[in-house]
């Protein structure tokens, strides 16, 4: 029989079939949701502290909630693919207080010539109640059943009217953070781990029905009203 090279577009199947798979496991960057907050409240502080994050530093305590994804893995050659944990504290606009973390899977797959592999911090502001309403389902697409926009980096820099304003660092090959497309979803698993007993994104976000110590940092670290204009530390 005489040898046939694979076609195109059954190697592209393949392919996304094998990346598909693959994304639960990139998606499982941290052992214990503990770590994800410990993980998260360092990557929320650094932003906080970053020369280039000015606009984010003075406009967070706006959102209605911030997502954090202390670790976005993403990785391909000719199919790409990203996946990573992340938390999502809420705002309440009656007293200003900040919920304790619910847990949730961020992953996405895209066609096209890139090769390499990064790893990026991702931090979310989400800005409406579409976009808070949108991560209390069961899952949803960024860009799909909410806007997304990149968030603002520089002094002159002007935000976009979106759902979701989204800021990130990346190294690596990829050299740019696009999370057009991504599907985000629920961690129930580790939502009720955390708070050792069944606790739903509404039951942590809406209800506060929960608590764990172990959050408090987090919470306190985060804005509760405008903030003065400060420099970043070390300047």
């Amino acid at each position: 029989m005489k040898y046939r090279p694979l076609r195109p577009l059954f190697f592209a199947v393949v392919c996304c079939s094998v990346l598909l798979c693959s994304l639960p496991a990139m998606a499982n960057d941290f052992g214990k949701p503990q770590e994800l907050v410990a993980k998260g409240t360092a990557v929320f502080k650094s932003f906080m502290h970053d020369p280039n994050m000015s606009w984010f530093r003075e406009n967070v305590y706006r959102a209605r909630g911030i997502f954090i994804v202390p670790q976005m893995l993403r990785g391909g050659f000719i199919i790409g693919g990203s996946g990573g944990s992340g938390m999502l504290v809420a705002r309440d606009d009656k007293t200003n207080e900040w919920s304790y973390p619910a847990f949730y899977t961020m992953g996405s797959v895209s066609l096209g010539l890139q090769i390499g592999a990064d790893a990026s911090e991702i931090i979310l502001m989400i800005m409406t109640q579409k976009g808070l309403n949108a991560m209390l389902s069961t899952e949803f697409k960024l860009g799909g059943d909410v806007s997304v926009a990149a968030g603002p980096v520089g002094e002159s820099a002007k935000a976009q009217t979106a759902d979701v304003l989204a800021f990130g660092r990346s190294k690596g090959l990829f050299g740019g953070i696009s999370i057009e497309g991504a599907v985000v979803a629920p961690r129930y698993e580790w939502n009720d781990a955390y708070y050792h007993q069944p606790a739903s994104p509404v039951d942590i976000l809406i209800k506060h029905k929960v608590k764990n110590p172990q959050a408090d940092e987090l919470r306190s670290i985060l804005p509760k009203k405008h903030p003065a204009r400060t420099k970043p530390l070390g300047t």
